[in-house]
């Protein structure tokens, strides 16, 4: 209330000063007025600035009437504001003294009602730390189920991903499926026509080789494929399966036998033979050096000599080559013309074979092929691994001994396959009833 107060006063000080200037203003244009109407001036200014100096009054008089009531409302305003002072004024002497009585009156049961005040702050901080401990393992939980979220969300995104692969599969399968069972529509469609076909060509065949072969040589075919089935099932496996288990156990005991040898051959004959090895090298290198540059020189001349040698046979040898050409065409082409119906009938009653033989033939040397490359590459690998033997891993060294570890197998069955079918020679028993028809006689020395 003070500062408005203030703030009253200043207003009025500021109004008092500004009446105070323009009354001093009237003042001094009454006296430009009474300068104007001096004699000597020409009539024709003096009625423009008395005109000028009229309309400055009239404008003067204005702003003071617009000034006075300006003031007027102002203090009708202070008035008011006053009264409403005066008013606020008895309304906070009521207040302060209802205070200083209530004062009086609760200084007494303010003691309990702090005391009441302390005990209910004290839970209240109590409940406080008890709410920031709960906040606290809410937000850990919180960040827990968001990580969770985040996991489950990209797990969710794999899963969606393997889903749309998936089905891509799927759909590439289902293609796959459709197009495999036109297929095998297809291929059964032309089974039954190969059936139909192989059905047409075998009475046909059946029809050529009782024309071409006679029945007896047939039936004895037959009767050779039975005996030779029959032997093997009786004697050929039964003698294999025993040579195998043989030839095992011969192995086992061979590797037991050499284990001592090679140990002591490692350990005593290794070193000495590769001392005597490197020192064989060192004095047989330049030997080989100028064995192999004669031997290149020796061939680059008998090349060159026996080049024109080989021309001028060559050149005596064509006339006769011709000769016996022209000679022998008429006879080629007769035995041609007689063989050519039994080359088409051996061939229309063989082709069926050929393709089993060109497939099982093709198989086989695929098999064959890869199989020596392995083991090619473990001679080759062995042969590295010892000083004594890398000069040795060239690549003709290694395909010749692939060759012969894979071929020795195959002899060693062969040889033991003739000796179980071969029959044995029977052995004449020695007795001592022979009859030697042929005896020497003896000879006697003539008496002297």
């Amino acid at each position: 209330m003070a500062v408005s107060k203030l703030f009253f006063v200043l207003f009025l000080a500021l109004i008092i000063t500004k009446l105070t200037a323009e009354a001093s203003d009237s003042e001094t244009s009454d006296d430009d007025i009474d300068v104007v109407f001096k004699p000597g001036v020409p009539d024709s200014s003096l009625n423009a600035e008395l005109h000028q100096l009229k309309s400055k009054i009239s404008f003067l008089e204005s702003n003071i009437y617009e000034r006075i009531h300006e003031l007027q409302s102002k203090d009708e305003s202070i008035k008011e504001l006053e009264q409403m002072i005066q008013e606020r004024s008895t309304t906070l002497t009521s207040l302060q003294s209802e205070i200083q009585s209530l004062q009086k009156k609760g200084s007494l049961d303010a003691n309990e009602q702090v005391a009441k005040f302390h005990a209910h702050a004290g839970e209240l901080q109590k409940q406080v730390r008890n709410l920031n401990q709960d906040i606290e393992t809410q937000e850990k939980k919180k960040g827990e189920l968001e990580a969770k979220a985040v996991l489950s969300e990209d797990k969710i995104k794999e899963l969606n991903l393997n889903l749309e692969s998936l089905q891509r599969i799927n759909y590439d399968q289902k293609a796959r499926i459709r197009r495999t069972e036109r297929a095998l529509q297809v291929a059964e469609e032309e089974l039954m026509k190969a059936k139909l076909e192989a059905s047409y060509t075998a009475k046909e065949l059946t029809g050529v080789q009782e024309a071409w072969l006679p029945a007896w040589l047939a039936v004895h075919l037959v009767h050779c494929q039975s005996f030779i089935v029959t032997q093997w099932n009786v004697r050929g496996r039964p003698a294999l399966d025993v040579t195998i288990e043989m030839a095992l156990k011969k192995k086992a005991q061979v590797e037991r036998w050499l284990e001592p040898h090679v140990d002591t051959f490692t350990t005593k004959w290794i070193p000495i033979i590769k001392e005597q090895w490197f020192a064989f090298l060192t004095n047989i290198g330049p030997c080989v050096e100028s064995l192999t540059v004669k031997t290149i020189d020796i061939y680059h001349k008998s090349k060159k000599s026996l080049g024109s040698h080989f021309v001028k046979v060559q050149n005596m040898m064509e006339p006769h080559i011709q000769e016996t050409k022209k000679f022998t065409k008429p006879y080629i082409d007769q035995v041609s013309m007689l063989m050519k119906p039994h080359v088409d009938k051996a061939h229309v009653v063989l082709k069926p074979y050929t393709k089993k033989v060109l497939r099982t033939y093709r198989k086989f040397t695929k098999t064959f092929i890869m199989y020596h490359r392995q083991v090619q590459a473990t001679i080759r690998q062995t042969l590295k691994d010892h000083e004594l033997t890398k000069p040795l891993a060239t690549d003709q060294i290694v395909w010749l001994m692939a060759y012969l570890v894979m071929a020795l197998p195959l002899i060693f069955l062969f040889e033991m396959a003739s000796g179980t079918f071969r029959k044995k020679p029977k052995k004449h028993a020695r007795t001592s009833h022979t009859s030697h028809t042929r005896r020497r006689t003896k000879r006697t020395h003539p008496k002297e």
